[in-house]
């Protein structure tokens, strides 16, 4: 088995936005200021994390939020179910510190994306496998925590025939990581990766089993998103690398460092979304397990 992974996604896929579990979309969010202009430096810390607590707190769905202190403001991604009647109560919902406000729109639906990936398939839903780890001599592997979620025990393929191991714990939502043991010995699990966290600005690249291998960059740290129908889940990688259902749980890596796992996202492959990803240093680190 390769170390793909993908978002896992039901038979049947819907225009909301989604876990991550068939495929991420990507599409450049398009930046447009939702308050008056304020000063570099206007907000401090305090005020900066009272404004993205109050986004936390205004209840809207389909939106995903960072604070960005270079540019002192809470950058705010909403999709395309969010009205702009509820963009004007995330911005009453921040008072004072409504100035800090920048609302960036997206494709699609923000949503779990739970489908096929290099493909591991639990219950009736894929997903993909993100990267091979080892702990203790046993080896294992980390996918999405909605995928974990989703079912007690892996197989390589549909039928349910060829199995390889169950699910040993998984966070969902809050995180979104699952660790996975490797039961069956005939499955080999390469290696070639070291857990690293991401940057700005960084270019990755993303594999799922729904859509394959794709590229795309860094956009923002520490992101929450809260899906549709979903939950809500924080410190999360936000890119515009795009994905679909079936790809959740699958890597996001530069070169030979291991960055996130697959979580959610909107759009898809075709017209571009914005996709979310699980860093991986912090599911090793809460599984004592090592990225190889």
């Amino acid at each position: 088995m390769t170390r793909s992974t993908r978002f896992a996604s039901p038979a049947r896929r819907t225009g909301r936005l989604l876990v991550a579990a068939a495929g991420l979309i990507t599409t450049a969010a398009l930046l447009q200021p939702a308050a008056a202009p304020a000063a570099t430096g206007q907000f401090s810390d305090a005020r900066l994390s009272a404004a993205s607590n109050a986004v936390r707190d205004s209840g809207v769905r389909g939106i995903a939020w960072y604070v960005d202190s270079s540019s002192d403001r809470v950058v705010v991604t909403v999709d395309s179910t969010v009205s702009a009647a509820e963009v004007a109560t995330i911005k009453r919902s921040m008072g004072a510190n409504a100035g800090a406000l920048r609302i960036a729109h997206t494709k699609g639906v923000f949503r779990p994306l739970v489908s096929a990936g290099d493909a591991i398939y639990g219950g009736r839903y894929r997903c993909s496998l993100g990267f091979n780890v080892t702990k203790g001599g046993a080896y294992y592997f980390l996918t999405a925590g909605h995928c974990g979620k989703s079912a007690k025990s892996w197989y390589t393929n549909s039928s349910h025939t060829t199995l390889i191991g169950p699910t040993m714990g998984y966070s969902f939502p809050g995180n979104d990581y699952a660790l996975v043991r490797y039961d069956n010995a005939s499955l080999t699990h390469p290696g070639g990766f070291a857990a690293a966290n991401a940057f700005l600005g960084e270019s990755v690249t993303r594999k799922g089993s729904t859509t394959g291998i794709h590229t795309g960059k860094v956009t923002g740290l520490n992101a929450t998103v809260r899906y549709q129908g979903g939950g809500t889940v924080s410190g999360l990688i936000q890119t515009t690398v795009c994905a679909e259902p079936g790809d959740s749980g699958g890597p996001l890596y530069d070169g030979s460092k291991a960055l996130g796992l697959t979580s959610g996202g909107s759009g898809d492959c075709k017209t571009g979304g914005t996709t979310f990803f699980q860093p991986v240093t912090e599911a090793a680190s809460v599984y004592g397990v090592t990225v190889y």
